[in-house]
């Protein structure tokens, strides 16, 4: 799975949810309820298809957005924001927008952020743990964006900005199975 290369797109709308959030003091709330949409974005195929769908209009999306904020009880200015990006046609942009946000966030509280694959998904226990081992090798508190992905059949990918930690299983094979064919 290639790096997520955040757009401009993303980093702005980001920007603008951070500085709302920031100016009204609701940094933590917003980041609660970036959270469980992300959760939801990451259990719901409905939804995933829903942000990606070109075919509704902004408005059938715009309501589809709100009535999902009001199911998982966002504030209005999450809410808000995610009618904001149906109308400007840019609700499949969410995923990359919470990433930002994320990011933002950790900087302005001074982690560093790690973008961490998965094969399954991690438990609280191994991701404070895998966030420790990185503070130790870093001196940076780290917020982890953790993602899965099965075609790494086990192990972890791990990058801090441009450094990358590729422990997967699938690379491991892929790297035994080269030195293979030198035999």
């Amino acid at each position: 799975m290639a790096s997520r290369d955040l757009s401009g797109l993303a980093r702005r709308y980001a920007a603008a949810l951070f500085d709302l959030s920031e100016a009204d003091k609701s940094l933590d709330a917003t980041e609660k309820a970036l959270e469980r949409l992300e959760e939801a974005l990451a259990s719901s195929p409905e939804l995933t298809a829903l942000i990606n769908d070109v075919r509704l209009s902004r408005s059938d999306q715009g309501a589809a957005l709100a009535a999902v904020a009001k199911e998982l009880r966002l504030p209005k200015q999450v809410a808000s924001f995610l009618g904001v990006l149906a109308a400007n046609g840019r609700a499949a942009a969410l995923p990359d927008t919470i990433a930002a946000f994320r990011t933002r966030l950790a900087a302005h509280r001074g982690e560093a952020t790690a973008e961490i694959i998965a094969a399954h998904k991690l438990t609280k226990a191994q991701e404070k743990a895998i966030a420790q081992k990185l503070k130790g090798r870093t001196g940076r508190d780290m917020h982890l964006d953790v993602r899965v992905d099965p075609s790494i059949l086990g192990g972890l990918i791990v990058r801090i900005g441009s450094e990358q930690i590729d422990n997967s299983v699938k690379t491991r094979l892929e790297r035994l199975g080269a030195r293979m064919k030198g035999l």
